[in-house]
């Protein structure tokens, strides 16, 4: 059985899908249905899927301890995943507390360890989007959250663990997610992707809505990302559950930064009609602290040997309009 946290939400409902196409193995999924701001419609994420059991988080400890025996693999997505939560207890014992519980209960069991960090932990990007997994260049980092920092200080402390030679699971990572877009991600509230944001509002005949730049090397829109498909972070995950020699710390991203005026465009584009862009000021409250340009290096996981190819963005867009958002059915 495998057991996948947060197997309601974006990517772990993906990945719930994935899993029982490959028909290796029964799934447990963890996690809260109700999503951000009290969305309803959370459990559609797994309405199409068969699975063993839907366990509540405070109870996933007990049952990992009455399952141990029957458990392929711990793959860990769930967390407080919006970057503007203030309550940083709450942060701390989801993000960090919950982490390091199954981490030793995959190393006291032997089960292997999937984990989703984040591309947060970057911060401004100054120290760049090497995902070198050394004690001294993680302590570089300096995330401008807490949601970020959180994902940080766990990664700072596997990485430790392992350095000194402490007991782990036999195979453990942890991903880097950069900007996923794909199906399953509604229940997210503002935290959605951009992408699905201006098909929403392109469907309803408003404009497009994008950041002015406050950057002399930027123009408006020129900000970018690392946009990835939400496909290419599933296959990157499943790989590594069929490679259980690989462990490590990597980037999960499509390697190549692309412009938030690209990914509308590329919106647009699939729906058939023009862009149509309001360009509006950055709040004040977030232009200090706001990215202008993430890439994630991916040399790591590709020398571990992955070499999948990525989906580039006017695939994954079109893909995501045309088979998702624009039909009767959105749901993976």
């Amino acid at each position: 059985m495998y057991v996948v946290t947060g197997g309601a939400g974006f990517i772990g409902s993906n990945i719930v899908a994935a899993l029982e196409e490959s028909g290796t193995g029964q799934i447990a999924v963890c996690d809260h249905l109700n999503g951000e701001g009290g969305d309803e419609d959370k459990w559609r994420n797994l309405a199409k899927r068969e699975l063993a059991t839907i366990i509540a988080p405070d109870e996933l400890l007990d049952f990992l301890g009455d399952n141990q025996a029957g458990i392929k693999a711990v793959i860990h997505m769930g967390a407080i995943s919006s970057t503007t939560e203030t309550d940083v207890d709450k942060i701390f014992t989801n993000n960090f507390r919950l982490s390091m519980d199954l981490w030793h209960w995959c190393t006291e069991y032997k089960v292997p360890y999937i984990y989703a960090s984040s591309a947060a932990t970057y911060g401004d990007g100054s120290q760049g989007f090497s995902d070198d997994a050394s004690p001294e260049a993680l302590s570089k980092l300096r995330p401008l959250n807490p949601y970020g920092w959180s994902k940080h200080l766990f990664d700072r402390r596997v990485v430790r663990m392992i350095k000194n030679g402490d007991p782990s699971p036999p195979q453990w990572a942890g991903l880097k997610f950069f900007n996923v877009f794909g199906p399953n991600e509604y229940h997210k509230g503002d935290m959605q992707s951009v992408a699905s944001k201006v098909f929403r509002d392109a469907s309803a005949g408003k404009q497009a809505t994008l950041f002015k730049s406050h950057h002399p090397d930027f123009e408006d829109g020129g900000q970018s990302r690392d946009f990835v498909w939400v496909g290419d972070c599933v296959n990157i995950v499943m790989w590594l559950l069929e490679t259980p020699g690989v462990s490590g710390l990597f980037n999960c991203g499509s390697a190549r930064a692309r412009s938030f005026l690209d990914l509308v465009t590329a919106v647009y584009r699939a729906m058939g009609k023009e862009p149509d862009i309001n360009f509006v000021p950055t709040p004040i409250e977030i232009r200090d602290k706001y990215q202008y340009f993430t890439e994630a290096a991916m040399g790591s996981l590709l020398a571990a040997g992955y070499d999948r190819p990525m989906t580039t963005l006017e695939n994954g867009v079109t893909s995501y309009v045309r088979d998702f958002l624009a039909t009767n059915d959105r749901y993976r």
